[in-house]
């Protein structure tokens, strides 16, 4: 199947290309490759899949040295190259993950969350509409339960109330889906993505941070003053959700649902790992994989932060057998043996 994923240089579609390539698909990636963070780490991922940027002086589509693979460099504002793509290479699904992502940047440059996570979302779901893809999944996140308090957090609560710009743009993601899938008959699937962490991660996230700081000696910032409660998900178990709702896309339910009255082939999952641990764990188990101690800065909640995050994953379960299989202590010793490798830190 030919697929076109947003996002590839991103590190949750860095892991999706290079699943769908060993299960033999046809990958056509876009991302703008901008500097949110390091764009070497960008290009790296890039390169692991295939596509040299450094080598390759040629225009857009370049096409992987080894792998069924071609990638775009294209701005989701850019709807006129977005529907010359979909037009062009005509995909039989789409994935779309690519966004600004970060609860707290959005707090610093709200237009960026605007532009690219509500105007690129729009060009990206109607591009699909006007080139014939009627599978269209996506990238939601935790955060749109916002305000909500009962754990776990379940796809039939409401999601009335987030409390950062990040959430409200993924709440307005989900609504545009259902949408064009109530009229238009798009299958589209969204996936609220629990605390995702693993190797090639975001230089901006917990694990990549605190890591960085033990092994250069450096305090870290450890916010709610600990009191913080996270649903962290391995990378291969989020590429494992992933891969099961591309390859069945969402279908009209036979009865209405709290979160589907209207029977349109919508659906909403949360991909969690199921089993939310303390943050303090979390960060005793890295100092246990590095065998030192942490200077802890303890400090105030975040503005924009949601305290404790769990994933109800039932009709995940039920709809594909999903297993989270990677637990956390194996998790952080994986990061940590990429980084170091990575990094060339002895």
């Amino acid at each position: 199947m030919k697929i076109l994923v947003t996002g590839t240089a991103g590190f949750i579609g860095f892991h999706l290309v290079n699943r769908l390539l060993k299960e033999g698909h046809e990958i056509v990636g876009i991302d703008n490759i901008n500097d949110y963070y390091d764009i070497k780490l960008k290009i790296d991922r890039l390169a692991f899949s295939g596509i040299n940027l450094n080598k390759n002086k040629k225009d857009f589509p370049i096409e992987s040295i080894n792998n069924n693979y071609r990638f775009y460099k294209c701005d989701l504002e850019n709807e006129k190259k977005l529907n010359y793509i979909l037009k062009y290479e005509r995909p039989s699904a789409v994935c779309h993950l690519a966004a600004q992502a970060g609860v707290r940047y959005s707090l610093i440059n709200p237009k960026a969350y605007i532009n690219s996570n509500i105007l690129g979302f729009q060009n990206m779901i109607d591009s699909s509409k006007k080139n014939g893809v009627d599978n269209f999944c996506y990238a939601s996140s935790s955060s749109v339960y916002g305000a909500n308090t009962v754990l776990p957090f379940s796809t039939d609560q409401r999601v009335d109330h987030p409390i950062s710009l990040y959430a409200a743009t993924k709440k307005s993601n989900e609504l545009v889906a259902h949408n064009y899938s109530h009229l238009y008959g798009i299958k589209t699937t969204g996936l609220r993505f629990f605390t995702v962490y693993g190797p090639w991660g975001r230089p901006d996230m917990a694990l990549f941070l605190f890591v960085k700081a033990l092994l250069n000696n450096e305090k870290i910032n450890v916010f709610n003053n600990g009191d913080m409660l996270r649903d962290f998900t391995y990378i291969d178990d989020i590429i494992s959700g992933i891969f099961s709702v591309i390859n069945s896309p969402a279908k009209s339910p036979a009865v209405s649902t709290p979160s589907n009255p209207t029977k349109a082939p919508y659906k909403i999952y949360n991909i969690g790992n199921n089993k939310p641990i303390k943050l303090l764990d979390f960060i005793k188990a890295i100092e246990n994989n590095l065998n030192k101690k942490f200077e802890i800065n303890f400090m105030n909640i975040q503005p924009g932060d949601v305290p404790n995050t769990f994933a109800e994953i039932s009709d995940l379960v039920e709809d594909f057998d999903y297993k989270p299989a990677v637990n956390i202590n194996q998790g952080i010793k994986n990061f940590i043996n990429w980084y170091k490798s990575y990094y060339k830190v002895k």
